[in-house]
C-alpha cells in the first residue's frame, strides 16, 4: 500500500512525488513515457533551447552597434537541435535523481484504472491511500480537412525536424505559434501565421501584443483569418469573405492544447469539456482523489502545475504540525498571482490584470509606463530597443492589480511582479523598495512612482 500514486510525470506529477517522498511518504510515480512530461520532452526546455540558440545567432549578425564584429555568423540547425536533446537528457536524469532521492518508486507505462484508488500498469495492480492525476494535455488538432497531412506537425514532431523547412505556415497565433515562429524567422525560414482573432496572444496586454508583432518583422502574419484547408503545398485561408493560400511546405498547427482524461472515466470523476472538475485544494469529487495541472484546464503553465500539486499533497499529508483535511485548508490554489512569458525576440512577460481586465472587473484603476530604453542597464546592454513596462494599480487602495513588460530578460523579471499581487502589495509599497542598480528591475519601481 503506498500513502501516494500519482499518475504522469510531468510538472505536477513529478513534483508531488518528490514533495510526498521529502515528507518521508511512500509515493509511487506512473509515466508512460519520460520524466519531465511535456514540459521537459516537447515543450518549455527544449523550445527555450532553440530559442536562446536563435538569439544567440540574432545578436552575433547585431553586435557591431556594440563594436563586437563576427565574419559571416552562421547557423547549424543540426548543432543546435544537438544541444537541445542534450539540455532535455540533463533535465531528465535530475528529475529521476529527485526521484531516488525521495525515495519514489517510478514505473514505466500506461496506467488503468480497476477501482477506487487503485491503478495498473503492465498487469500489476497498484493500491494507495490518495491518488493524484497529472496526466497533462495534448495538441488539440481542429477538424480542418488536410490537417492530418504529412506535412501537418504539432509541437512534439517539429522538436523532432532533421532540416529546416523553407516555407513555415503556423496555424494559431498564441505562445506556442508565436514562439515557433520567432524561432523559425529567426534564423532564415520565411514564416507566416495564421491567428482567427484581431490580435496574437489573448492574455497579452494589447500594446505589448502589438509592439511585439512590430518586432517580428519578418513573420507574415495573418489576423482575422480562418482556416478552411490545409493541402500539401500549403494552407487555405479566408480572410474578409476572400479565400487566399499560402504555400508552405511545413504546417505547425498550434490552436490551443486539450486535457487528457481518457481512461479517466472508469473512476467516476466530475469531468468537464475543461478537464477534471477540482476545487481550491485540488480535489476532486472522489474522497483521496486529485488532480493536477493541465488534466485540470485551470492554468495550462508549468509552474501552475507545480503548486497546484504541492497544495494537493500539503492537503493530504498536512504541512508541519498541521492535520490534512481537518477544518480549513492546509493550503488552495489561487490563479491571480500566476505570471506568464513568451520568450520570442523580444520577450513578453505579465502577471495580474491588463487594463481591459481590469476595467471589466469593475476597478476604477491606473496605470503608467515606460519605455524599457529609459532604464541605464536596458540602454546599455540593448540599447534603443523597443520595450516597455506598465503597471496597473487600483486607484482607491493603490494595490498593484498587474505588471505587463516587453523587452529583453522580462522573463527573468515578471517573477518580481507576482510576489507583489501575491503579497497583496500597494503602489506606495514598491516605491519603498531598493531595487539593485544598475538592474533593469528598477524600470518597475520607476514607473510605480510616475503612478502616484
Amino acid at each position: 500500500m503506498f500513502d501516494l500514486i500519482v499518475v504522469g510525470a510531468g510538472p505536477a506529477g513529478y513534483i508531488a512525488a518528490e514533495r510526498a517522498g521529502h515528507m518521508g511518504k511512500k509515493v509511487l510515480l506512473v509515466e508512460r513515457e519520460e520524466l519531465g512530461g511535456v514540459c521537459t520532452n516537447h515543450g518549455c526546455i527544449p523550445t527555450k533551447s532553440l530559442l536562446n540558440a536563435a538569439k544567440h545567432f540574432v545578436y552575433g549578425k547585431e553586435s557591431a552597434r556594440f563594436g563586437v564584429h563576427f565574419d559571416n555568423p552562421r547557423f547549424n540547425f543540426t548543432e543546435a537541435m544537438a544541444w537541445k536533446n542534450e539540455t532535455v537528457q540533463t533535465l531528465r536524469k535530475g528529475i529521476a535523481f529527485l526521484m531516488k532521492q525521495g525515495k519514489v518508486e517510478v514505473v514505466k507505462g500506461q496506467a488503468s484504472f480497476p477501482g477506487g484508488k487503485k491503478v495498473e500498469v503492465g498487469g500489476v495492480i497498484y493500491e494507495g491511500s490518495n491518488l493524484l492525476l497529472a496526466t497533462g494535455s495534448e495538441a488539440f488538432v481542429p477538424p480542418i480537412p488536410g490537417a492530418d497531412g504529412a506535412n501537418v506537425v504539432t509541437n512534439r514532431e517539429i522538436l523532432s525536424l532533421e532540416k529546416l523547412p523553407s516555407k513555415l505556415a503556423v496555424i494559431g497565433g498564441g505562445v506556442i505559434g508565436v514562439e515557433f515562429a520567432s524561432f523559425f524567422s529567426s534564423v532564415g525560414v520565411e514564416v507566416h501565421v495564421i491567428e482567427m482573432m484581431d490580435e496574437i496572444c489573448p492574455m497579452m496586454d494589447t500594446e505589448a501584443a502589438g509592439l511585439l508583432r512590430k518586432k517580428m518583422s519578418a513573420v507574415d502574419f495573418k489576423l482575422g483569418a480562418k482556416v478552411t484547408e490545409v493541402t500539401p503545398r500549403g494552407v487555405k485561408y479566408e480572410k474578409a469573405g476572400a479565400e487566399e493560400f499560402i504555400e508552405a511546405d511545413l504546417v505547425l498547427m498550434s490552436v490551443g492544447r486539450r486535457p487528457i482524461t481518457s481512461g479517466l472515466e472508469a473512476l467516476g470523476l466530475d469531468i468537464s469539456r475543461q478537464g477534471v472538475v477540482v476545487d481550491e485544494r485540488m480535489r476532486t469529487n472522489l474522497p483521496g482523489v486529485y488532480a493536477a495541472g493541465d488534466v485540470t484546464g485551470k492554468s495550462l503553465l508549468a509552474h501552475s502545475a507545480s503548486r497546484m500539486a504541492e497544495v494537493a499533497v500539503m492537503n493530504m499529508f498536512g504541512s508541519g504540525s498541521q492535520a490534512a483535511n481537518a477544518g480549513e485548508a492546509i493550503a488552495v490554489m489561487r490563479y491571480n498571482a500566476v505570471p506568464w512569458a513568451v520568450y520570442t525576440l523580444p520577450e513578453v512577460a505579465g502577471c495580474g490584470m491588463t487594463e481591459a481586465e481590469a476595467k471589466e472587473a469593475g476597478y476604477r484603476f491606473k496605470s503608467a509606463s515606460m519605455p524599457m530604453r529609459a532604464n541605464g542597464r536596458f540602454l546599455a546592454e540593448h540599447g534603443k530597443d523597443a520595450g516597455f513596462c506598465k503597471v496597473i494599480s487600483d486607484e482607491d487602495t493603490g494595490l498593484i492589480l498587474g505588471v505587463h513588460m516587453i523587452g529583453a530578460v522580462c522573463s527573468e523579471m515578471i517573477g518580481t511582479a507576482a510576489v507583489f499581487i501575491e503579497a497583496e502589495l500597494r503602489v506606495q509599497d514598491i516605491i519603498e523598495i531598493i531595487f539593485p542598480h544598475p538592474s533593469v528591475s528598477e524600470i518597475i519601481k520607476d514607473v510605480c512612482w510616475n503612478i502616484i
